[in-house]
């Protein structure tokens, strides 16, 4: 990749060919999206490179390309030079070549090999062996005329030692490592010395006494969020409480910087890669039940209908009475378990059970709120691989949304909401999240599919072109309880634009939200640690001080960071837990199972498995042996003679053919004697 002469794009020409062309330099930050396709992003506009046109650069770098424009096409770059190296380090396999030592780097996107000169003692010193997997540090980067030249600084493991898939998934999203020793021995010296901060801080209320738990999945480990809840007279009162981390975590200290560097914790099927070191995510700032811990509390007064009277902020300390899990919530809101199964002191329990009802009753309030001014709620499935101890795939745990999930959920919001508007309310420097209403284009591309899953009336084109919120959660409605439900949220929730990170309050459009920001996760998002100084800042009367202009000058950049770390930190948690699930199928080859057609292409049908939600391929091969038309703005494949179509809703059996792991592909075939008939709806 790269190490041809470089030339303006294509092919030589000569000069009586083709209209000439004009080049005019840029520089900007390259982005390799895979091998032989990448593009470089300037503060002009995103410009793909010619083939050939990266020459020496590898992905991140900051680099000055040469804009090719000719007329009647966009204009591409090619790089000239290569200013500033992203990529220092690297994770890659080792092997000897003869006097060579090879790292095959692990991120396919750095686009080369790297060499171990003979004279470098490190693969003898490290004990190397074929195929170990290293950490090396680049020493000499690659050009037209040399080969880049790495020293091996770390042996990670052997691979029969390490899953050399997920390995790759963290190598390519550029997940980071370990924690330094710096900033793990800064975390160790770190005390919760909750009475001590109560002393040093007037303002702190002390809420120990006041009922509360914290509620989450099953096998979470850190607990930075505890809800309270009890009627009083003509509504309600909720409390949020969140860990107050940035107690802890001083701007620019050594914690702080690394978690600034991460900008959020990343969940990949068999790990966790956190924000915080454990001490503090996990110790220090997790409300454990049973123990003092400090908080940032917003304390919400309800009416009747869940409507907000008045909400209050302020830095805290909590005694969490329980660590409760959604299933047994669930179970003891449908009346499965009683006030003896909760984990709590058994004089406390009624009082659990009784606050755990006051939650469902706000929460079945503040939905029919969110609903009336517009807010669009997606039936999403969440399904994650489970993994033994070994890391092999056991199974799937398909997560739903219920009463349990919802409950937290809408808690979480309305206390966002609130924290979002009082900071807006005064312009305070903060990362708030902004969610803009989808393009028209992206909408009109979801009509026609919609149309062939049947939930779409001719009345409602209108009303959904123009972006109506109303109109998106009338046509989710009429899917709902369908086969055509898992497409039609897919296909809206892919129209909608991705919700990012700005410094000033935009609004959130899904949710209806004239103010959003992201406050009850800070041991995890670092944009919610950015909120909570910022509310500190405004409860002391200190938001025109120096460290909030120091946030606000930081705050154009880390919004861009954060919300870009958060998309690389959600793709490698998809493409883990795709890479297992195909493991897991690898043992199924030959079985059958149903499904709904959930993408259709000019190469085949993508087909989600009823039980697993795992998703593979049917290559148009297996659809028969005629000629099929494909209709992109139907989605749909068309037998030329049979008429058969096949679209988005439409229910199959298949039969697993073959697996891909470490592409996380799942191949699939049409069961010919189960196959259904009909249209697509």
């Amino acid at each position: 990749m790269g190490r041809g002469r470089p030339h303006h794009g294509g092919r030589r020409r000569g000069r009586s060919c083709g209209p000439r062309r004009r080049s005019r330099t840029l520089t900007g930050t390259l982005v390799v999206s895979s091998p032989g396709a990448a593009h470089v992003e300037t503060a002009e506009g995103e410009f793909e490179l010619v083939r050939h046109g990266q020459r020496e650069a590898m992905n991140g770098d900051e680099v000055e390309v040469a804009l090719v424009e000719q007329r009647g096409r966009a204009p591409r770059a090619v790089v000239r030079s290569v200013l500033q190296r992203a990529v220092t380090t690297l994770l890659g396999t080792y092997s000897q070549a003869g006097p060579l030592g090879v790292v095959t780097p692990l991120d396919a996107r750095l686009g080369h090999d790297f060499f171990v000169v003979p004279e470098d003692p490190c693969a003898e010193r490290l004990g190397l062996g074929e195929g170990d997997v290293v950490l090396a540090r680049i020493t000499e980067y690659p050009t037209r005329k040399s080969s880049a030249v790495v020293t091996v600084e770390r042996r990670v493991g052997a691979p029969d030692d390490l899953d050399l898939n997920i390995e790759a998934v963290v190598a390519s999203y550029g997940l980071p490592g370990p924690f330094s020793r710096a900033v793990l021995d800064r975390a160790e010296k770190i005390r919760a010395d909750v009475d001590g901060a109560l002393a040093a801080e007037p303002a702190r209320r002390d809420l120990r006494d006041d009922l509360c738990v914290t509620i989450d999945p099953v096998d979470a480990r850190d607990f930075d969020d505890a809800v309270s809840a009890r009627r009083v007279d003509g509504g309600f009162e909720l409390g949020v409480h969140i860990a107050d981390v940035t107690r802890y975590v001083l701007p620019d200290d050594p914690i702080d910087n690394e978690a600034k560097r991460r900008t959020c914790s990343a969940y990949l099927v068999d790990r966790v890669i956190p924000m915080l070191p454990e001490r503090l995510s996990n110790d220090v700032c997790s409300l454990r039940p049973g123990e003092d811990r400090l908080a940032m509390s917003v304390l919400m007064r309800l009416d009747a209908r869940g409507r907000v009277v008045r909400a209050r902020m302020c830095s805290s300390a909590i005694r969490s009475a329980a660590r409760l899990d959604y299933d047994l919530v669930d179970a003891v809101l449908e009346g499965r378990v009683g006030e003896a199964g909760l984990p709590c002191a058994p004089g406390l329990a009624g009082e659990v059970a009784e606050m755990l009802g006051v939650l469902d009753e706000v929460r079945s309030l503040r939905e029919r709120v969110r609903e009336e001014r517009g807010a669009i709620d997606f039936e999403t499935v969440e399904a994650k691989v489970t993994l033994d101890e070994g890391g092999r795939p056991t199974g799937v745990a398909v997560r739903r949304r219920t009463r349990a999930t919802g409950l937290i959920e809408e808690a979480m919001l309305l206390a966002n909401e609130c924290v979002a508007k009082r900071l807006a309310d005064v312009e305070a420097p903060a990362a708030y999240r902004v969610h803009e209403p989808p393009i028209a284009d992206d909408l009109k591309a979801c009509v026609q599919p919609l149309r062939e899953l049947g939930v779409l009336g001719q009345g409602d084109v209108a009303a959904l072109l123009a972006g109506s919120p109303f109109a998106i959660r009338s046509v989710l409605e009429r899917a709902r309880g369908t086969s055509a439900a898992a497409s039609a949220n897919a296909l809206l929730l892919r129209a909608q634009r991705r919700a990012v990170y700005l410094p000033s309050n935009e609004g959130h459009y899904a949710l209806g939200a004239p103010a959003y920001c992201h406050f009850t996760s800070p041991i995890r998002r670092y944009p919610d640690v950015l909120v909570h100084r910022a509310l500190k800042a405004l409860l002391r009367g200190e938001a025109e001080g120096a460290a909030m202009r120091a946030q606000a000058a930081a705050l154009p950049q880390l919004c861009r960071s954060c919300s870009e770390r958060e998309r690389a930190a959600d793709a490698a948690g998809r493409a883990s837990q795709k890479i297992k699930m195909a493991e897991l199928f690898s043992d199924h080859v030959g079985e059958r199972f149903s499904g709904v057609i959930s993408g259709c292409a000019s190469f085949g049908v993508f087909v989600t498995l009823d039980d697993t939600c795992a998703e593979g391929l049917v290559p148009i091969r297996s659809l028969g042996g005629e000629w099929f038309s494909y209709d992109e703005a139907r989605m749909t494949l068309t037998g030329e003679e049979s008429g058969e179509v096949w679209g988005l809703g439409r229910r199959v059996a298949v039969e697993v053919t073959g697996t891909n792991v470490a592409r996380g592909q799942i191949d699939l075939a049409l069961v010919r004697g189960n196959r259904p008939r009909g249209t697509s709806r």
